[in-house]
């Protein structure tokens, strides 16, 4: 690769700044975005860039037909003909900062503890290759994602964690009050999350219990998403300790007793005769569960009457105040943005295509 096309990529690179810098402040507590909906402008850029290297390649072909390099090089010394680059670079740099700049970045610069009254809940939810099943549709992961982002929309004071298991269990989000939070990452849950496969319900269960406050034994619930296939064993001992501890738990079965296959690749997963695998919900061993986390059992359906009958079993569970440090006031800074727009603009106006040169 010439010298000159390593200076293109690098070029190419800086569209990558603003983005990356954008993703890294969303996960900033003293950062966030007024009118976070403008953000999803930014893909546009994909298609800028496409379109951008189909004509780099249209205009190249044309000129080889036209003249050799050398002979072009003859007849127009003074054209530059890599500052279009340059000026593609300039135009999409102004538009992503416009666009961050439309969507109103706030930095927060106090913190106030507030009080709220409510408990504290743990959503566990199943990750392995089986939730991938579709006997119910899209599929049961998709299905149990709709019914967690439902859910964290009706919450209100009470505090959010959220774990993700198969073979192991792995904490996604401790607790917190902050809900767009708990949608962020709701945003990234799949199946790749865990490579070790299984449904390890204790483990899940333990790491609950473990990331609770400690010495309460009131105000903790705890919702298991599942389907129940293939559980490694030691559940009944895990929930009975966190029963000791105040918590109580529900159980939400995904699937159908009828089953579906799993998808793997372009096929589904078969046994060793070569028989396709059915993944069918272990309905009876989540009713058990649930009886012994002094809680209840929920299939999951359209999702809107298990959130209700939900709530309503959480809501006689005695609340309690605590206390969250926020951000109670943050300040405006799509200026700063709109100004490196304009400024950029302004530059790309005035860049020249001849060599070295500036044209005022």
């Amino acid at each position: 690769m010439k010298r000159s096309d390593y200076i293109k990529y690098l070029w190419l690179l800086l569209l990558a700044i603003p983005i990356g810098t954008v993703l890294i402040l969303l996960r900033e507590e003293a950062f966030r975005f007024e009118q976070k909906e403008y953000l999803w402008l930014l893909a546009a850029v994909a298609p800028m860039l496409i379109l951008f290297l189909l004509f780099q390649h249209w205009r190249k072909k044309n000129l080889d037909r036209f003249a050799s390099s050398s002979l072009l090089a003859q007849l127009t010394p003074d054209i530059s003909f890599n500052k279009h680059l340059l000026k593609f670079i300039l135009l999409s740099l102004a538009f992503e900062f416009m666009v961050i700049g439309f969507a109103n970045p706030q930095v927060g610069t106090k913190q106030e503890k507030v009080k709220r009254q409510g408990i504290d809940v743990f959503i566990a939810m199943d990750v392995s290759n089986s939730m991938l099943s579709e006997d119910i549709k899209p599929n049961r992961l998709m299905r149990a994602k709709n019914f967690v982002s439902n859910f964290i929309d009706e919450l209100h004071n009470d505090r959010l964690g959220m774990i993700v298991f198969a073979g192991r269990s792995y904490m996604q989000m401790p607790l917190t009050v902050d809900y767009s939070a708990g949608r962020m990452y709701l945003k990234t849950v799949n199946t790749n999350l865990i490579p070790t496969q299984g449904t390890n319900i204790a483990e899940a269960v333990n790491m609950a219990r473990e990331n609770f406050v400690q010495g309460d034994n009131k105000h903790k619930a705890l919702i298991i998403i599942t389907d129940g296939e293939d559980n490694e064993g030691g559940v009944d001992e895990a929930i009975a300790d966190a029963v000791k501890e105040g918590v109580k738990v529900f159980t939400i079965g995904v699937g159908t007793d009828n089953g579906g296959p799993i998808p793997v690749g372009s096929d589904f997963k078969r046994d060793e005769t070569g028989n396709i695998v059915l993944s069918k919900m272990n309905q009876p061993m989540l009713r058990d569960l649930a009886a012994k986390g002094n809680g209840k059992y929920f299939q999951l359906g359209s999702g809107k009457d298990e959130i209700n009958a939900i709530f309503k079993e959480l809501g006689r569970i005695n609340t309690k105040d605590f206390e969250e440090t926020v951000f109670t006031d943050f300040n405006d800074q799509f200026q700063i943005c709109l100004i490196i727009a304009a400024v950029l603009l302004l530059i790309e106006w005035f860049l020249s295509e001849r060599k070295f040169s500036f044209k005022f």
